[in-house]
């Protein structure tokens, strides 16, 4: 693979394993209905696990624009890659969405909720509130690109890194802070699949809540700059 294709290859990973786990709690006669908010955060846990061993070999397995940016930022990612890596990523979000809703179709068909759909694809406040929603997801993202870069080797970028360590950390944030937004910290993880349920033909869908879209991509942007800034401060 080469690093755009990597990058694309494990965003759909991640997607397909994260909104997968969550279409298995939430759509209807699925073996895991009701599992609950724990399931939901050990499956993104694992899907981020995933994502990064599949594209670590060939890229720098960022599967996520604002980890992209809180790189160059921190002088760890070449600026003029940036562009194609996001592009990469979004497209590798919305290939995972799709599949995910090819795989989860009948359930999709059966079940009455468009809330509990539209939730599948992309995240949504327990209580709506634009600044503290955004700032949920600046702290959630602050903690994942903060940790990144503390853990990373000297010489070394987010590809260097073991797998697991970020899974754990993704973990942590979904239950620790993940209870106020479902926290995105991945503007390709919530805008790519929020595209894709306002293009698939889903019966008895609601609309994809586009008034909301802009927190979960300019939240964790902003965390990552803050988080970049913070270890070159340190530096």
């Amino acid at each position: 693979m080469t690093e755009y294709t990597a990058e694309f290859v494990g965003t759909a990973l991640l997607i397909l394993l994260g909104d997968g786990v969550v279409a298995n709690v939430l759509l209807k006669q699925t073996k895991g209905h009701q599992a609950g908010w724990i399931v939901i955060t050990l499956g993104w846990a694992m899907a981020v696990y995933a994502g990064v061993i599949v594209a670590s070999p060939a890229s720098e397995a960022h599967l996520n624009p604002a980890v992209t940016v809180g790189m160059a930022i921190a002088g760890k990612f070449a600026w003029d890659q940036a562009p194609a890596i996001i592009a990469a990523q979004m497209l590798g979000a919305c290939a995972g969405a799709g599949l995910v809703w090819l795989l989860y179709k009948n359930h999709f068909d059966v079940t009455d909720d468009g809330d509990a759909k539209l939730a599948v694809f992309c995240t949504g406040p327990a209580i709506r509130s634009s600044v503290l929603n955004t700032v949920s997801e600046v702290a959630g993202t602050f903690v994942l690109v903060f940790a990144a870069l503390m853990i990373s080797t000297p010489a070394g970028t987010l590809g260097s890194l073991q797998a697991l360590p970020i899974a754990l950390v993704v973990l942590a944030i979904g239950l620790s802070l993940g209870g106020t937004t479902g926290y995105a910290i991945n503007p390709a993880r919530d805008l790519g699949p929020r595209i894709m349920h306002a293009l698939l033909p889903i019966p008895g869908k609601r609309d994809s809540d586009w008034g909301y879209a802009w927190v979960p991509v300019a939240g964790p942007i902003g965390g990552a700059i803050l988080a970049a800034v913070l270890y070159r401060a340190f530096q």
